[in-house]
Parts: structure tokens; C-alpha cells; sequence
């Protein structure tokens, strides 16, 4: 009965119900559905783009580095713990608060026991997958060639391998440190180590365990300090980076000495382990920390203050040496050419002549203010745009090389009407065409003049694919493609500017993954959260779905290795719109060379871009890549082949990038020298183009760039460089270049906007036939040498500001409802001293609005003009000796020639009548001149029309303007 009833009253084990255990797997499912998902949509864009092997190797290796980083933690973890316990005393008296910790303990202490080494393992994974990149560098380091004088090693070491050395240290330091305080845990909890009033007795299995892994521990912080030196290399002082005196002569020698004391230190718990006695491992500890503040700290502080300050002027001058010309070297500044340059402040009458082809090829169009005047001229939709600040590039148009102020007519999907998924997914989903404006010329109005322009493209730039499915403004995802026969459902392209017929056209390249098959539908409906890519009948197996469509976003997953300029720009190149985009290979383990913050370094009026590498100290521009605007192809260059950062992740990354040699003729002539770079370059060249050591110390020639003349005076940013093409003092013939300007450091009244240095790169890479250009890249330096100050670009804005002429006129400018705009305040060598050039632009206050080039300020010295035309400025101030031809510059102020509109951008000066060569007859004349009020007619109209929107009334203008043009040539013939 006894039995019957404690069985009865025994509760029954609860079961899991059917119900909830189908709920946690499905649960699980979902989760590592989800996962794989991303994974699988990972692999499938990658095998698209041709970059499957940077995909698995960044997998393979990540994994390699968890698993390594979860055992190198949890197993010796697990073996401290499980040691400390299975040799815990049998029969250990403990006290009665011991005895609670260890029945609060025990229930948990399997757990423990393996969830402890888990937990730290996997933390330890995941932070050890994180460094797989350093962990491939090292294992395919390459020779960089360049040896550090203190110790003599090649920079590769500095670059590749310590870091990797110092990591492992690390890594094992944070291991052996974790299983010597659970091992003293456990082994006080049990027993081993146990305190009576202060007598504190260790048993023997604890003693070993314990003195062991602090002799380990004590070893690595030996091995550790020994790589403290090496680092001294890169550690910034208050004048430079490097070793100086005080670290050569106190912190190097303190350093070995204190790794000597660790490693005997730790001989001495190893001794400990056997022979039981601690005060020997306890004295050697309290001798290793007196030793770290006299030897590591109080020694090196005697030597900076009472031996180096008195006399660091010729103490430090060999370390000096050094950082001034590794710096140099690690950001290709070794090779500068150093120019003197008397400038001189007088514009003499004849002095352009020799610089002819140079002031004919000034660019006035300004791409940071003619946005407006691409968007009413060439935006046509509400689905179109352009990029806020446009680019420059150069062509070569009936056999000379133009400078062009080049946009993409990207789609905008803000300008669609509704928001269904059909338009934005299926129907809008490309840009057209690439519209292309010269820099140095303008029409009669001051509208840009277009060599390549309108809907359908035509113009100087030849035949070339025009469609722009990957663009900086691209959607974040099309579905594009149709079977073959079916009827086309993207958006081409308006058939007309007035008309409301459209085009429509399929999608035929291989720009994304298919979407051919029901579980790819639906790994990338989960994607996008979209259930119309599962459930559409527009979505067939024909279909590809384009997503990742930046050209940065697509280089940077296809070379995640590359720091990428922030300015890529487009190029017609081989029949294809191609994004030509600069890759940079950056560290910040070069020894001795100055760190520089990358973003603080490209930050200037045109804006900045952050990045994950921030603060570097070495960079080289070592790839060029290009982008399709069309299907989104990715393909990489190796552009500086000696670049060892670059071979080290040829190593990591076999096939992946093509030779140079492979870069077409097409493509060579349109590469540049990269902004970003030269941004870098002018900053470091600002303190570095002082090359004496003793005159570096002094500190008395440093240099800044000078903020834009534009920016507001609360929030001033840093002129950017601008690409010109012109002749430097050196070169024989003009040359596509990007420059800078100087002006000494200086805040508030104390400033002083003179210029002090100019610097210019020769951008041109190459030409069409394939062959890089021999000075592509060489850096020239004037440094101005003439007692005359040599106004900076703040002086001449300042005087241009103030001038009561030019203020009389730009006061008749902004007559009505009008306001005006400064363009960028070009600087160039010409005439002997640095001629300032500005084109000037008026617009509408009001809704519609967009910059017309009135006019051009020129300034030399303390001299201004302010003309019409460029020419006339120039005239003006040279005595009427421009250098230029009447066809070059703005004179050819063509009455708005639109490539798309029925001319070819060659039409005759305003005001002129177009030369035969001989005389003409009355009537001819008679015809010619009416022509010519026909057509002065049609420009007030277009202008008009223009105004009001009226694109319809803008269209028939321009054939009238057409017309006449041809009416006064065919009198002429």
C-alpha cells in the first residue's frame, strides 16, 4: 500500500509535446534558410560577374581562421579547467563558504566545464576570421626592395609580417592569460589553493599547473616586447615619424633589456614548478616592473630632455633624413621635379604668345555649375538626371584632343509618377546616353556647346551603345530580360522631346543572376522582400535580376583589397559608355613615413567619402578598373606592376587582374591620373617638398592649400585640383595635366593668400594606338622664387570682388530677377607668371532656372579683365595680344549648336558672316542677311521658350535656327 501510494504521488516526466518540437525545427529551418539564402544570392552574383575564386577564397579563409581561433582558445581553456579540477585534493577541508559556492556550483559544473571554452572560442573565432587578410599577406609577402636603416629589414616585414607575428602573440597572450585565472578559480573553489589566516598553501598539481601558464604567459609578454621595438618605426613624434635619437639610443636598447627580464622571469616559474619555492618568480615579477619604469619610461624621458632638447636640432637630423625620404617614397613624391619659378606680375604685351595653344584650350565650362544647364538642355524627362558635380575628360575631335565636360543621363526613379512595382522593377530601368559639353567653348547665349547630346545620342563621339543599366543612380534592383519574340516592356527612351511616343526595348547582355528557376525567384524575393519576383508572369525564366549597380559598390566586391577613388567618371571607350574607376593599394605599416587621414586628405569643395582604412601611410595607384555601363562587366588592370602590396594580392588572388598590356589603345587614352591620390600628394607635399633636414626642423616653409574662394567663410573647404590640359615650365607641348596651388598656413588675419608653390601631374596616360605615356604621372613643383608676391586664389577673388568696374557689371547682370554665379578660379603658368581664370554665369531667381556663361574674369598679378569672351579678356589684359586664334577658346561662341538637334557644333561666329575666301554678289548678300535675322530671331525664341518650359516651342525654334543656318551657307557656296 506504501508502495502503491509513493508511486502514485511520483510525478509522471513531462514530455515535449509533438507540436513544439515541429515548432523549433521548422524555427531552425527558417533561420538556416535565411542563411543560406544570403549565401546563395552571394555565390550567384559573384559567378555572374566572373569573381567566383574572391568569393571562395574570402569563405575558405574565414573559416580556416574561426576554426583556428575557436580551438587555439577553447581546447587549452577547456584543459586548464579540466586539469584543475581532476587534480583538485580528494579530501580538502574547506571552509563552510566554500562548501556553499560548491553546492551552488556542482549542478552547473559540466556545463561550465565545456560551455566556458565554447563561449570564449567562438568569440575568439569570430574575432580571428576577421584577420584573415593579415594572415594571407603574410604567408605571400613579397619583397618590397626598400630597407629600413635601423634595423634592415625590408619593408615587407614592416608591412606583411609583423603584424601577423604580433597578432599570434596576442592571440596566445589572451588564451594563456584565460586559463591561468579560470585554473586559479577553480582551483581555489576545490580546494587546491587555500588561504588559512595569511598562510596560503597551493597543492602540488595547482603549483605546477599555475606557475607553468604564468611562465608561458610571462615568455610571450618577452616575445611581445622584442616586437615593441620594431614598431618604434612607425610611432609619431612631435616633428616627425620614426625612430628618432631618443628611441634609437633609450627605447630600442630598454626594450630588448625588459624582453630579456620577461624571458628570465619566466625561467623562473618554470623553475618554481618543480622545486616549490615562489619567492624566486615573485622577486623576478616586482624586478620586471621596476625595470618597466626605469629602463621603459624614467631612462628614455632623461635622454628626450636633458641630451635631446638641448641639441635635437643636430641630434635628430640623420632620423629626419630618414622619415623625410621614406615619406617621400611611400607616397611616390621620391621623384618630384623640383622647378624654380621666377614669376613674374607684369602682363607684358606678347608675353602669350608662346603659350598660344595653351590659353586656347582653357576650359570655362565649370562641371561643378553647369549641372543646371545639362538638366533643362539634355534631362528632357523627369526620369532622367544627372550627377550634381559633372566630370571632365578629353577626346579627340577632328584630330585634336578637346577637353569635355562630360554626364550620364542616368534614370530617376524619384521622377516616376505612382509607385508600382511593375514601373520601378520592370519598365524603368536604365539610363541613356552619355552627353558630352567642350570645356573652352560656349554658345552665343552661354550655353554650354554640346559634341555629343541628345535623344537618340548623336554627335562627335561616334557609334557606341548608349544604354546605362549601371550607373551611380542605377535602382536598387531590375528584373530585365524577356523571351525571345515577346514583346518589350522596358523603357528606352522618348522617341521625341515634345512627342509622348516612347521606345521600348529588351535587355540582351549578361548583367545579373537568372532568375530561371523557382527557388532562385524566391531566394531573391526574400532578398528584396519582394513577393512580386515569385509571383509575377512578368518574371521568366528568361529573366536576370541586376542588383549591386554602382561601379564603386561592383569594384569593391570584385577587389575588396583596392581603396577606391571617390570619383569615378564615364568614358565612350570601345563602342561602350565604360566607368573608369582609380583602385589604391594603402597601408600603414611603411616604416618611418608620416601618417595621413585619407578621408581629412580628399576632403575639399567637391566633397569627401569616409573609409575602413582611414589612417595610412603609404598609397600607390596600382589598379585601373573600368565598369560597363551596359551589362556591369567588372575588369581590373595591374597598372603599377612593381607595386609589392599589389603582387602580394596577385598571390592571394591569381587571374583576377589583367596585365596592362591588355588595356586597349581606346582605353589608355582616356585613363588619368587619379584625384584622390593627388589630394594625398599636395598634403604631404605641403610639409615634404622640404627636403633639408635642418630646414624641416625649423618648420618656417610649411604649406597648405588654400580654400576655395567660393566656400562659405563658416564653413570653408579646400580648393579642389582641376584637370586642364597646358604646358608646365619643362614640357615641350601641351599636355593633359591635374593641378594645385600653395599659399603658406595661416588662420584669420594672420593668413596670408600669396602663393608659395604650384604643383601639376601629367594625367595623360596614354594614347590611342596603346602606349602609356613616358611622363604620365611625373610630378612638376614650381616653387616661386620672385620677391614679388604672387596673388593666391583668395587675393583674387577678393580683388575681383571689390573692383568698382566689375562690380558696375555684375550689377547690371543681376538686373531683374537674375543672380550670378563665380565658376572655379582656374590657375595657370602662362606669360611668364600664373594667369587666374573665372568664367562668370547668370541665371533666373526664379522656378526655372539654369547658368548661362556671360562672362570671363582673367587677373595677372595685380591686373583684371572682365570681358565677354575669354579672348577679349585676354587682350585686354596682355595689350591686346591673346596668343589664341579666333577658333579657339570661347571665341567660337556658336549660336547653341545641339548635336542631337540637326548641327554638328560647327557653325559659324556670332556676328560674322561665314568667309567664302572671295567677294559675293548683292543678292547673295541680300539672302545671307536675312538669313541671319532669321536666325538672331530663332535664338530669342528658343531662349524665350526655354524660360517657360515650352519644349515643344523650344523644338521649332531650333529648326528655324537650323534652317537659316543653312539658307545663309547655301547663299555663300
Amino acid at each position: 500500500m506504501t508502495s502503491a501510494t509513493n508511486t502514485a504521488s511520483t510525478p509522471a516526466p513531462k514530455k515535449r509535446s509533438p507540436l513544439a518540437i515541429t515548432a523549433i525545427i521548422v524555427g531552425i529551418l527558417v533561420v538556416a534558410f535565411f542563411a543560406f539564402s544570403g549565401f546563395y544570392t552571394d555565390f550567384l552574383w559573384y559567378e555572374q560577374l566572373g569573381f567566383t575564386a574572391v568569393l571562395a577564397t574570402k569563405w575558405i579563409a574565414t573559416t580556416a581562421m574561426f576554426l583556428i581561433g575557436f580551438i587555439g582558445m577553447a581546447v587549452p581553456v577547456w584543459l586548464s579547467i579540466h586539469l584543475a579540477y581532476k587534480l583538485r585534493p580528494v579530501y580538502a577541508k574547506l571552509s563552510s563558504q566554500l562548501d556553499r559556492y560548491q553546492e551552488m556550483i556542482e549542478p552547473l559544473r559540466k556545463l561550465a566545464t565545456y560551455g566556458i571554452p565554447v563561449v570564449l572560442g567562438l568569440f575568439a573565432g569570430l574575432s580571428t576570421a576577421g584577420r584573415w587578410e593579415v594572415v594571407l599577406m603574410w604567408f605571400n609577402s613579397t619583397p618590397t626592395g626598400t630597407i629600413d636603416p635601423q634595423f634592415g629589414f625590408d619593408a615587407a616585414f614592416y608591412m606583411f609580417e609583423l603584424p601577423f607575428y604580433r597578432g599570434i602573440v596576442a592571440f596566445a597572450s589572451a588564451a594563456v592569460l584565460l586559463s591561468l585565472i579560470l585554473t586559479a578559480v577553480v582551483c581555489y573553489l576545490y580546494g587546491s589553493i587555500h588561504l588559512s589566516g595569511r598562510e596560503l598553501r597551493i597543492s602540488k598539481h595547482a603549483r605546477i599547473q599555475i606557475a607553468v601558464l604564468a611562465g608561458v604567459y610571462l615568455l610571450l609578454q618577452g616575445v611581445s616586447i622584442w616586437f615593441d621595438q620594431y614598431a618604434t618605426l612607425n610611432q609619431t613624434g612631435d616633428l616627425f615619424t620614426g625612430v628618432n635619437y631618443t628611441a634609437a639610443n633609450a627605447t630600442i636598447p630598454g626594450k630588448m633589456i625588459l624582453a630579456g627580464i620577461a624571458v628570465f622571469v619566466a625561467i623562473l616559474f618554470f623553475v618554481t614548478a618543480f622545486i616549490g619555492r615562489w619567492r624566486l618568480p615573485i622577486v623576478g615579477t616586482a624586478l620586471l616592473l621596476v625595470s618597466a619604469l626605469v629602463v621603459g619610461v624614467a631612462y628614455p624621458a632623461i635622454v628626450q630632455r636633458f641630451q635631446v632638447a638641448p641639441n635635437a636640432k643636430n641630434l635628430e637630423t640623420d632620423y629626419l633624413k630618414h622619415n623625410i625620404e621614406l615619406t617621400r617614397l611611400a607616397y611616390g613624391l621620391d621623384k618630384v621635379e623640383e622647378i624654380p619659378y621666377a614669376a613674374t606680375t607684369d602682363a607684358e604685351p606678347g608675353a602669350l604668345r608662346s603659350d598660344a595653344e595653351t590659353t586656347a584650350n582653357i576650359r570655362i565650362i565649370d562641371p561643378a555649375v553647369v549641372t543646371k544647364s545639362f538638366q533643362q538642355l539634355e534631362q528632357f524627362k523627369q526620369y532622367y538626371s544627372f550627377n550634381k558635380v559633372l566630370d571632365v575628360d578629353r577626346y579627340e575631335i577632328d584630330g585634336r584632343t578637346q577637353d569635355a565636360v562630360v554626364a550620364v543621363r542616368e534614370l530617376n526613379q524619384g521622377g516616376i509618377e505612382g509607385d508600382k512595382w511593375v514601373n520601378s522593377a520592370l519598365v524603368y530601368t536604365h539610363g541613356y546616353g552619355l552627353v558630352a559639353a567642350y570645356g573652352n567653348k560656349r554658345s552665343s547665349d552661354g550655353q554650354p556647346v554640346f559634341m555629343q547630346a541628345g535623344i537618340p545620342s548623336a554627335g562627335k563621339l561616334g557609334e557606341f551603345e548608349p544604354r546605362v543599366y549601371f550607373g551611380e543612380r542605377s535602382p536598387g534592383y531590375s528584373v530585365v530580360g524577356a523571351p525571345k519574340g515577346s514583346k518589350p516592356v522596358e523603357l528606352d527612351y522618348p522617341a521625341s522631346r515634345d512627342g509622348d511616343q516612347q521606345e521600348y526595348y529588351t535587355f540582351t547582355g549578361d548583367g545579373g543572376p537568372k532568375l530561371d528557376n523557382i527557388f532562385n525567384k524566391l531566394v531573391y524575393a526574400l532578398k528584396f522582400q519582394s513577393e512580386q519576383i515569385f509571383l509575377s508572369s512578368d518574371v521568366t525564366d528568361s529573366s536576370q535580376i541586376l542588383y549591386d549597380r554602382d561601379p564603386i559598390t561592383r569594384v569593391k566586391k570584385a577587389a575588396p583589397y583596392l581603396t577606391l577613388d571617390s570619383d569615378p567618371y564615364p568614358s565612350v571607350v570601345d563602342g561602350r559608355i565604360k566607368w573608369i574607376i582609380d583602385g589604391y593599394t594603402t597601408s600603414a605599416d611603411f616604416p618611418y613615413s608620416k601618417t595621413v587621414s585619407l578621408s581629412s586628405s580628399i576632403s575639399d569643395a567637391e566633397g569627401r567619402s569616409t573609409y575602413a582604412l582611414d589612417d595610412i601611410n603609404y598609397m600607390r595607384n596600382s589598379v585601373k578598373a573600368t565598369v560597363d555601363a551596359y551589362d556591369g562587366s567588372v575588369t581590373l588592370y595591374a597598372w603599377d606592376e612593381d607595386d609589392a602590396v599589389l603582387k602580394t594580392w596577385q598571390k592571394i588572388y591569381p587571374n583576377a587582374i589583367k596585365p596592362m598590356s591588355e588595356m586597349s589603345g581606346d582605353l589608355m587614352s582616356h585613363v588619368r591620373y587619379p584625384s584622390d591620390m593627388f589630394k594625398v600628394q599636395r598634403k604631404v607635399l605641403g610639409d615634404y617638398h622640404v627636403t633639408n633636414p635642418g630646414q624641416f626642423f625649423s618648420q618656417t616653409d610649411k604649406w597648405i592649400t588654400p580654400n576655395d574662394p567660393q566656400s562659405k567663410a563658416n564653413d570653408p573647404k579646400l580648393q579642389p585640383p582641376y584637370f586642364l590640359t597646358m604646358q608646365m615650365p619643362g614640357q615641350e607641348k601641351p599636355s593633359y595635366s591635374l593641378y594645385s596651388t600653395f599659399i603658406p598656413p595661416g588662420k584669420g588675419e594672420d593668413s596670408r593668400n600669396v602663393l608659395t608653390g604650384y604643383l601639376a601631374a601629367d594625367a595623360n596616360a596614354g594614347n590611342e594606338k596603346g602606349k602609356r605615356s613616358e611622363d604620365y604621372g611625373k610630378l612638376r613643383l614650381l616653387t616661386l622664387t620672385s620677391g614679388d608676391a604672387i596673388p593666391g586664389p583668395g587675393q583674387v577673388q577678393n580683388t575681383f570682388n571689390a573692383n568698382q568696374e566689375v562690380s558696375k557689371e555684375i550689377n547690371l547682370l543681376k538686373q531683374g530677377q537674375t543672380e550670378v554665379l563665380n565658376g572655379n578660379l582656374l590657375t595657370l603658368p602662362v606669360g611668364g607668371g600664373l594667369l587666374y581664370v573665372q568664367p562668370v554665369y547668370v541665371q533666373s531667381s526664379g522656378t526655372t532656372k539654369f547658368p548661362l556663361l556671360q562672362r570671363v574674369l582673367v587677373a595677372f598679378g595685380d591686373k583684371i579683365a572682365f570681358r565677354s569672351t575669354l579672348d577679349e579678356a585676354l587682350d585686354e589684359l596682355f595689350g591686346g595680344d591673346s596668343g589664341a586664334s579666333a577658333g579657339d577658346g570661347d571665341a567660337a561662341t556658336t549660336p547653341d549648336p545641339q548635336p542631337g538637334a540637326g548641327t554638328d557644333g560647327e557653325t559659324p561666329t556670332e556676328g560674322e558672316t561665314p568667309s567664302t575666301g572671295g567677294s559675293t554678289d548683292p543678292a547673295s548678300e541680300e539672302t545671307v542677311r536675312a538669313a541671319l535675322t532669321d536666325a538672331a530671331q530663332a535664338m530669342k525664341d528658343k531662349a524665350a521658350a526655354l524660360e517657360k518650359g515650352d519644349w515643344a516651342a523650344y523644338g521649332e525654334a531650333d529648326k528655324k535656327l537650323t534652317d537659316a543656318i543653312n539658307r545663309a551657307n547655301a547663299a555663300l557656296q
